[in-house]
């Protein structure tokens, strides 16, 4: 890692709108010794709330100005006082602990692993969970830490709370469910709220809950897709982060559909999974602000 690369982070704001919010943070980052590298905006007409993502650097003719985690809190809290604003920081060299939890189906979780070796994923796969114990075939492949939580032999109370506690043993900080079949319970959903990312084998808010590609084939579509979302108590109904689409006929059977909508997992997990990680999502209500 290049020394300036621990120089470099990333700033997320949100605020309601109001004139001189953009020249307001812009002079506090530069009172704060940064140069700003990327900025990217966008005003929600509907809520009137403004929304902002900065990528900063340590300003190289800044050199009388202190540089760190606490001294940029510190000036970002000062501009969020009394005026409303969110602010989220974080270090753009900073690996985020991710976990997969996967079931039977193993696309998405291996094409996950794939782009995270390949290094497509600013992440550490601390692990693999599945209640399934053939899945740990895939894991060894990457060299990642697999643990199998039974569902079976236990209540499924008690096999989430024993998730529960692998997510917090290896300090996770991003849960992935690649086709991960088992509804969570709203406690952890609530207590991870923001963090737990789904993939939903349909192009939703159409076709929610099981079968959805027989329920499109008996609908006749001529598209489908698939989801990736935020988890919440709510079944498939959490906050949008990516979709992705791809074309079919009459001719296509729910097998068909089933393979071709595999595609569309993928790539929306992909690219999903790599906005949330480089903090380019912002939940706003039951939608997302999304900085491509």
């Amino acid at each position: 890692m290049h020394s300036e690369e621990k120089d470099r982070w990333r700033i997320v704001l949100d605020c309601p709108d109001r004139r001189g919010v953009v020249a307001e943070a812009s002079t506090t980052l530069s009172s704060l010794g940064a140069t700003i590298l990327d900025a990217q905006q966008h005003l929600d007409p509907d809520s009137g709330h403004f929304f902002m993502r900065y990528e900063i650097a340590r300003d190289a003719h800044a050199q009388d100005v202190s540089w760190s985690e606490e001294h940029l809190k510190w000036g970002l809290q000062e501009l969020a006082n009394g005026r409303g604003w969110a602010v989220r920081l974080s270090e753009a060299h900073e690996l985020p602990q991710v976990a997969l939890l996967a079931t039977k189906a193993s696309h998405c979780l291996v094409d996950i692993l794939q782009r995270w070796r390949s290094k497509e994923l600013p992440c550490d796969i601390a692990c693999v969970i599945a209640n399934h114990k053939e899945m740990g075939e895939y894991a060894g492949w990457y060299g990642v830490p697999f643990h199998h939580v039974d569902f079976q032999s236990q209540t499924k109370a008690q096999a989430f709370e024993e998730v529960d506690d692998l997510l917090n043993e290896h300090n996770i900080d991003c849960t992935v469910l690649a086709r991960f079949m088992q509804i969570m319970p709203q406690w952890m959903t609530e207590k991870r709220e923001g963090q737990i990312i789904n993939i939903h084998h349909s192009f939703l808010p159409g076709f929610v809950g099981a079968r959805p590609y027989d329920q499109a084939h008996a609908r006749g579509v001529k598209m489908i897709g698939a989801t990736c979302h935020y988890v919440t108590a709510d079944l498939d109904q959490g906050p949008i982060i990516e979709q992705e689409v791809i074309r079919v006929s009459h001719m296509d059977s729910p097998q068909d559909l089933r393979r071709k909508g595999k595609m569309c997992e993928r790539e929306a997990l992909g690219r999903g999974l790599r906005l949330h990680l480089e903090d380019r999502v912002i939940v706003h209500g039951a939608k997302t602000i999304v900085f491509h």
